[in-house]
């Protein structure tokens, strides 16, 4: 089935066989090339998509890092709070020793007492910080905190104190606030 204005124009004598088929032939070729080019514009797009999906893909992966890395320092914190809390060593009314040392480049204080000093400098007893304060903790725990986040210890000395038997001055306590 043919296009009935050739037809007609077959039929009136106007046109020749040979020449109607040159039309045909002319516009068949004509739709082949629109189709490739309609194919190599899909292509193209195809490719544009498949693209800008592994860019989404890749970029989602490094946002659910950066939620997983915040989860993991979320519960590390928690963690540590919870350490601190539990193993805190309490202070009561009779903490009447201001004990000052150095944290963030301020000189921060809290109330102790003479035994709780005596243990501080000895290293038995670590200062932790938790939210805007601080807490006396025993040295196992200060050790766990100081592993799992080394900046919420604020003073813990982990060397231990080595008495020298040929010390001449063994017998004399040099006071904590001597300045040089």
């Amino acid at each position: 089935m043919g296009n009935p204005f050739q037809d007609q124009l077959l039929k009136a004598g106007l046109v020749s066989k040979q020449q109607v088929n040159k039309v045909k032939n002319a516009a068949h070729k004509k739709k082949k090339q629109q189709g490739s080019k309609k194919a190599v514009e899909i292509d193209e797009t195809k490719l544009k998509a498949a693209q800008a999906a592994k860019e989404k893909a890749a970029l989602d992966r490094e946002l659910n890092k950066k939620k997983e890395q915040q989860a993991r320092k979320k519960a590390l914190s928690a963690e540590i709070d919870q350490l601190i809390t539990t193993n805190r060593i309490e202070r009561g009314d009779d903490c009447e020793l201001v004990y000052n040392f150095e944290h963030m480049k301020k000189i921060e204080r809290i109330y102790i007492t003479a035994e709780m000093k005596k243990h501080i400098t000895q290293g038995t007893l670590g200062i932790a910080r938790i939210d805007s304060r601080y807490e006396l903790v025993p040295k196992a725990i200060a050790k766990k905190i100081q592993q799992r986040d080394a900046a919420r210890i604020i003073l813990f000395s982990n060397a231990e104190q080595a008495i020298d038997e040929d010390d001449p001055y063994a017998d004399y306590q040099i006071p904590d606030d001597l300045t040089w």
